[in-house]
Formats: structure tokens, sequence, C-alpha cells
């Protein structure tokens, strides 16, 4: 390192110092304290660390940020990471074990911020936040380094008695993701103590509406009192579309010209337009008379609109006498009545917004959407089997006004 980079640490010279050039990083080291360094990016970030050789190895230890730590402090943490390798301790080994000290709210927080927002998307970091929270938080007070396999087969069999088997398993999948992270980083030197744990077996569902049991939840959405959410469970079902991008629609995404619904991005990271049947844009467009905002299921929370419509679906569902129904299983209607009504495996696929098939591409250049002919074919079953058979029958209910 040339003279030049080498200077007595002060304030005054600190602030002078220029920025280097765009992409690169400045080097600066203190002639007061042995190993203490500044480094500069070209955004202006200097960070203070310190760098050593240890038995023969380099190794650079992060300070902290200038001018949020000053120099007297920096120096004071440079003199005792110097006391440590005096003393044959190596800094990154005692970072290690000081990191594993750490209670697991603290790692699940750096986790969040160093890995999962990088590294995810909003949605998936949202779902391992809200896991924290119902079934993680327990762990919140315990050091890394105590969270043994049998702590995560423990909390596993946990889950599973309050909620479910595959529940627990999704709980599962989140806390190894995180603690593979940690052994990545050097923290749990032992590994990952939620590798190996058996999850619990989980069969397919295949659950739908039959054709007996339509007829009867067709009449118990009429006679359900709250038309917003009776009229959210329609549309699910005649379009197909995933829960949370039913209840997130916004009219700017709806074209009643077009007949078509664009959902920006589905569960699978891609922009998807959905035909809409002539039952859903008469529904749909009278909705539009009386809307006053910009989502299509407006609601009082924090999110604008709908969410978790759990009530509203038990009411539905005792009143229609039907057993064993969740609101995912509307979205599996559609696609056995695409089935049942000759709709090839391909299209129904496209339709439902699945992850795309090579040859579905092949419909692109055709003159007529397969994919409206296929919702069609299946919303037609539908209500020719919950013996609908005139698309203002679907919002007759709607003109009486809300609840």
């Amino acid at each position: 390192m040339s003279d030049e980079t080498a200077f007595n640490f002060t304030k005054r010279a600190i602030d002078a110092l220029p920025l280097p050039a765009a992409g690169q990083r400045a080097t600066y080291r203190d002639t007061k304290t042995p190993g203490l360094q500044l480094r500069i990016t070209s955004a202006g970030v200097k960070t203070f660390v310190v760098f050593r050789r240890v038995n023969g190895k380099p190794e650079r230890i992060t300070l902290g940020k200038y001018p949020a730590m000053t120099i007297e402090q920096a120096r004071a943490r440079a003199a005792d990471v110097n006391a440590d390798i005096a003393m044959g301790v190596s800094p990154a080994a005692k970072r290690r074990a000081d990191k594993a000290d750490m209670p697991f709210a603290a790692f699940w927080k750096e986790y969040l911020e160093r890995h999962a927002r990088i590294r995810n998307k909003p949605r998936t970091v949202h779902e391992a936040e809200k896991t924290f929270r119902n079934y993680l938080s327990g762990l919140a007070g315990r050091k890394l380094s105590e969270i043994t396999k049998a702590d995560c087969q423990r909390l596993h069999h946990t889950i599973a008695k309050r909620t479910s088997g595959p529940t627990a398993n999704r709980v599962l999948a989140v806390l190894s993701s995180a603690m593979s992270v940690a052994h990545d980083w050097g923290y749990l030197p032992g590994g990952n103590p939620a590798k190996g744990v058996k999850k619990f077996r989980e069969r397919p569902r295949d659950r739908f509406l039959h054709a007996d049991e339509l007829p009867r939840f067709w009449q118990a959405l009429l006679e359900e009192p709250n038309r917003d959410l009776a009229d959210f469970f329609m549309v699910a079902l005649l379009t197909g579309a995933r829960r949370a991008n039913v209840l997130a629609m916004r009219w700017e995404d709806v074209s009643l010209e077009r007949a078509e619904w664009k959902i920006p991005e589905t569960k699978n990271g891609e922009a998807l337009t959905v035909p809409l049947v002539a039952a859903v844009v008469t529904l749909l467009s009278e909705r539009r008379s009386f809307a006053t905002g910009e989502w299509v299921f407006p609601g009082q929370g924090k999110t604008g609109h709908l969410v978790e419509p759990k009530s509203a679906w038990r009411r539905i569902l005792a009143r229609a006498g039907i057993e064993d129904l969740r609101v995912h299983d509307l979205r599996r209607t559609l696609g056995s009545s695409m089935a049942a009504a000759g709709v090839n495996t391909i299209t129904t696929a496209r339709t439902l917004g699945h992850k795309t098939l090579t040859m579905a591409l092949r419909y692109q250049h055709l003159g007529t959407d397969p994919r409206r002919a296929a919702i069609e074919a299946g919303a037609g079953a539908i209500l020719a089997s919950a013996g609908v058979h005139e698309a203002a029958e679907v919002i007759t209910l709607n003109k009486r006004g809300k609840t």
C-alpha cells in the first residue's frame, strides 16, 4: 500500500477524501492503529475494518460504518481485535462463536435482511414473516447454537397436532431453509438441525364440487347476505383463478369490453390473461356500477381489499350441506369441468396458469384463443350443473344492494 493511502485518521481528513470511480473501492490505512483501515465505495459509503493475517491467512473484520462509528470507537474495537490475535484467537472464529450464541429472533431478523429480502419475492418474504409469528416465535429467545434436531422434531409434531401435517411440513421447510443459511454463514458449524427431520406424508388433494353438489352450492351463494363475498366466490369458481389473485383484483386490470382480466403476477411469477365468461362479465358490470375505489372486492383492512373470507365460507357450506371443501377447490372444480367437457390437458394447464408447456405456445398464433373456449366449456358445465341457464341469474341478488 502506497504512502498516499496511509495517514493519521482524523474527521477532517476522512471527510475530505475523494470518492473512487464508479464501481471501484478505495482503501486507506490508519498510521496510529495497526490493521485499522477505512474502505470507501463510489457511492460514498465509508466502513471501518481491521485487516490482519492470522496463521498466515488474511482476515478482514468489519467494525462499522463511518460516521455512525467514530474514529475513537473504531480504534478501540481494532485494539480489541489485535489483542485477540495476540492471544491466538482468530477474529473470524470468535465472530462465528458469537453469532452462534445470538438469540434465534436476532438471527431471523438478519436472515430476512441479508438473504430472504434479496433473493425472494415480497410474497415469499411475507409468508416467511407470518410463519415466524404463528409457529416459530417460541424459538425466539433460544440461542441459535442450542436449537437441536430434537427441538425441530418436537416443533414439527406440535404444529401437526395444532393444524395439519402439510402445514407442519411447510413450517419445517421454512425453518430448515433459514438454518441452512446459518450454517453457510458459519454460525452453525455443526450443521442444520432441521435437516433430516422426517416430514409427514401428504396425499394430493383431489376434492372438487361434484355435479350433485353444484346446485346446492350455487343456491347457498345466492342466499349469502354478504354480496361482496358471494360475488368473490362466484368469480373464483368461474375463472379458476387463485384465491389471492381474485381477492386482489383491480378494476384497472379488468376489461369488460374485451371480456378479460389481466393478472399482473401469479404464483408462478408470470402475468396471466384470464378470459371472462358472460356470467362473470355481467356480475362485474353490476359491481362496476357502484364501485368507488380501485378494488373489485374492497375491504376494511390495511390491504384495502377482502382477505380470508372464512366465516362466509363456513356459512355457505353449512347452508349447502357440503363438507370438506376449501376455497382452492373451486379452482379444481373448474379444471375438472374443463376435462369433463373434453378440453385437452395442455389447454387446461395454460388456462389455469400452471407452468406453461412449450406446445401450448403454438396457440398464440391461432385466430381464436383456445383458453376462452376452454374456460367457457368449464364454466358452462358448472352453470348447467348448478341449474343456471342465463348470465343474468348470477347477479339477480346484486341489484337489491349490498350488506
